[in-house]
C-alpha cells in the first residue's frame, strides 16, 4: 500500500505564502500523477494542480499564476508552492498520487493524504 503524509498547512493573513509537502511511502513500484486537491467547508472537493511523471502541470483557474505546484521523484514528494493567498483559498488541502504498488502487486489506482488545513484570514 501507498501513505501520503501532507505538512505545511497552517494560519496566515491574505497576501501571505505558505509551501505544502507531501511524501509517499511504501512498497510503491511507480507513480505517475500527484496533485493537490482541497475541500472549503460546504463545497465539493476541488482540484488545485497536478503534475505527471514527465513534469506536465494543470491548474486551476482560480490558483493559476499564484500556486506552482513541483515534484521530486527521487524522494516521491510533490510540492505546492502558494503565494498571493485569499480568504477563499481557506481549505483542507489534501494530496493525492496515481501509483501502483509491489506488494501487494497493484495496478495504477488513487491514493489520499489525511489533509491539512490552510486559513488564510486578516
Amino acid at each position: 500500500q501507498v501513505q501520503l503524509v501532507e505538512s505545511g498547512g497552517g494560519l496566515l493573513q491574505p497576501g501571505g505564502s505558505l509551501r505544502l509537502s507531501c511524501a509517499a511511502s511504501g512498497s510503491i513500484s511507480s507513480i505517475s500523477a500527484m496533485g493537490w486537491y482541497r475541500q472549503a467547508p460546504g463545497k465539493q472537493r476541488e482540484l488545485v494542480a497536478y503534475i505527471t511523471s514527465g513534469a506536465s502541470t494543470n491548474y486551476a483557474d482560480s490558483v493559476k499564476g499564484r500556486f506552482t505546484i513541483s515534484r521530486d521523484n527521487a524522494k516521491d514528494t510533490v510540492y505546492l508552492q502558494m503565494n498571493s493567498l485569499k480568504p477563499e483559498d481557506t481549505a483542507v488541502y489534501y494530496c493525492n498520487c496515481n501509483a501502483r504498488t509491489y506488494y501487494p502487486p497493484t495496478s495504477f489506482r488513487d491514493y489520499w493524504g489525511q489533509g491539512t488545513q490552510v486559513t488564510v484570514s486578516s
